[in-house]
C-alpha cells in the first residue's frame, strides 16, 4: 500500500463502527461454543446423551473439526474473491443452522445444527480479522483488534447470563440461547451490508488474473517468513486452544454431571471467567498491547492460565477452586495468547495470503481440538487432577514459545513489517 492509502486510513473516521461489525463474527463464535457448553447438561437429560455422544457434538461444531474446514475454506476465498463478499452470505448460513438447535428433537439435529454453526463461523473469522487490521492505523492496530476479543468474552457473558435466567425452564432454555444469536446474526448481516471492501486487499490483490484458487496463486504462504510466522502463531494457538477449548465447552458440564454445582451455578461460575477475561482486555491488552510493553504484558497473562490449570491438578474440583480457576484464566487469556493471535495473524504475513495464512492456522487448531474434544469426558471421568496436568502443560508450552519468540511488530504498518520480513 501506498503512504498515501496508509494516509487516507489514518485521516478515516471512527473507526470503532468497523472494529464491533468485523468483531460479531467473534460474539457469535464464542456465544456459539459456551451455547453449546451451557446446553450439554440439559441436552443429556433430555435426549440421553452418552458421553461418547457429548465429545461428538462439541468436536463436530464451532469449537473444532467444522470451524476449522469452514476457516480454511473462508480463509482462502477471503483472499480470493474478497473481504466483503464473504459477509454476503456466511451469517445467513450460520441463522439456518441454529434453527436445528432451535428446534431440536434429537441428537440428529443437534449434530446437524452444531455442524452447520461450526462451518459458518469459521468462514467468516479469518476475513473478519483482516478486514480489520488492513482498515486500522498502525498506532491503533491492536487497540483495535482488542474489540474482536472484548466481543470473543462478551458472547458468552451474554449467552450464560441468559442460560442462568432459562435454567429453570429445562429444555427450553437452550433453544431461547440459540433463539438470540440467530436473531443477532441477522441484525448483524443486516448492517454489514453497507460495509466497503479492504484498501489493502484492492489496491494489492483485487483484479490479479489467473485462478486465484490454484496452488500457485499461495506460494508466498510458504516462503520463508511465512513458514516461520506459521510455525510461532501455530504453536502458540494450539496449545493455548487445547486449554481454552476444554474450558469453554466442558466447565459447566464438568461442574454439574460432577454434583459440584447445579446447572445455573455452574454457568455463573463460567461467565465471571469470561467477564474477567473482557476486563483484562480493555483495560490492559488495549493498553499496553500497541507499546514496547507486550513481552511483559503476554508472559504475566500466560503465566497466570497456566497457574489457573494447575489448581485443578493439585486439588479437588469444589467451588471455590473453579472460581480461581476462572478468574485467573480470564484475566490471563485477557492480556496474553488469543488477544496477540489475532494480532500476530495479522501483522505476520503479506496481505495477498493474510485470510488464507489465518484460515489455515485458525483452521488446523480447531482439527486437532475435534480429536481432544472426543476424549475430554473420557480424561475428566478418569480424574479431574489428570485433566488439569495436562491443561497446565499445554499452556506452559505455548506461553514459553510466545514469550521466547515474540517478534517486534508492534506500532509498525502491514507493509513496514513485510518488507522487514522479507
Amino acid at each position: 500500500m501506498t503512504n498515501q492509502a496508509e494516509a487516507t486510513i489514518e485521516k478515516q473516521g471512527n473507526p470503532w463502527k468497523l472494529a464491533i461489525l468485523t468483531s460479531m463474527a467473534d460474539y457469535i463464535d464464542a456465544g456459539s461454543i459456551v451455547g453449546i457448553g451451557a446446553s450439554l447438561a440439559v441436552w443429556t437429560t433430555q435426549f440421553s446423551l452418552q458421553s461418547s455422544t457429548v465429545g461428538l457434538i462439541t468436536a463436530l461444531g464451532p469449537n473444532a473439526l467444522a470451524a476449522g474446514i469452514g476457516a480454511i475454506v473462508g480463509g482462502r476465498l477471503g483472499d480470493a474473491i474478497g473481504r466483503k463478499r464473504i459477509y454476503q452470505f456466511d451469517l445467513l448460513f450460520y441463522a439456518f443452522g441454529t434453527l436445528f438447535l432451535i428446534f431440536a428433537n434429537g441428537v440428529p439435529m443437534l449434530m446437524i445444527g452444531s455442524i452447520i454453526v461450526g462451518l459458518a463461523v469459521g468462514i467468516d473469522i479469518p476475513t473478519s480479522w483482516a478486514l480489520l487490521s488492513e482498515s486500522s492505523p498502525a498506532r491503533s492496530r491492536s487497540k483495535l483488534m482488542g474489540v474482536t476479543n472484548i466481543l470473543w468474552n462478551l458472547g458468552p457473558v451474554v449467552v450464560l447470563a441468559i442460560a442462568i435466567g432459562v435454567a429453570p425452564l429445562g429444555e427450553w432454555g437452550p433453544r431461547i440461547i440459540f433463539a438470540h444469536l440467530f436473531v443477532l446474526s441477522l441484525v448483524t448481516w443486516a448492517f454489514r451490508r453497507g460495509m466497503g471492501e479492504s484498501l489493502r486487499w484492492k489496491e494489492k490483490v483485487a483484479g490479479q488474473t489467473g485462478n486465484p484458487l490454484s496452488l500457485a496463486s499461495i506460494r508466498d504462504l510458504f516462503r520463508r517468513s511465512s513458514g516461520k510466522a506459521i510455525a510461532f502463531t501455530g504453536g502458540v494457538f494450539l496449545f493455548w486452544n487445547l486449554a481454552a477449548g476444554t474450558n469453554g465447552v466442558f466447565l459447566p458440564y464438568l461442574l454439574s454431571t460432577l454434583g459440584v454445582q447445579g446447572q445455573a451455578g455452574s454457568v455463573a461460575i463460567q461467565g465471571l471467567g469470561f467477564l474477567c477475561g473482557l476486563l483484562s482486555v480493555a483495560f490492559i491488552f488495549m493498553r499496553f498491547a500497541d507499546g514496547t510493553h507486550r513481552r511483559v504484558m503476554f508472559t504475566i497473562g500466560a503465566s497466570l492460565q497456566a497457574l489457573a490449570f494447575l489448581l485443578f491438578a493439585l486439588f479437588p474440583l469444589t467451588t471455590p477452586i473453579a472460581i480461581a480457576n476462572v478468574v485467573l484464566f480470564g484475566v490471563g487469556q485477557g492480556m496474553a495468547q488469543y488477544p496477540m493471535i489475532r494480532v500476530w495473524l495479522s501483522e505476520l504475513f503479506p496481505t495477498s495470503v493474510r485470510t488464507t495464512a489465518q484460515g489455515l492456522v485458525y483452521g488446523a487448531v480447531r482439527i486437532a481440538l475435534f480429536f481432544w474434544s472426543l476424549a475430554v469426558p473420557v480424561i475428566a471421568m478418569v480424574g479431574v487432577s489428570t485433566l488439569g496436568w495436562l491443561l497446565t502443560i499445554f499452556l506452559i508450552i505455548s506461553g514459553l514459545i510466545g514469550a521466547i519468540f515474540m517478534p517486534k511488530t508492534a506500532g509498525k504498518s502491514l507493509e513496514q513489517i513485510e518488507a522487514e520480513r522479507a
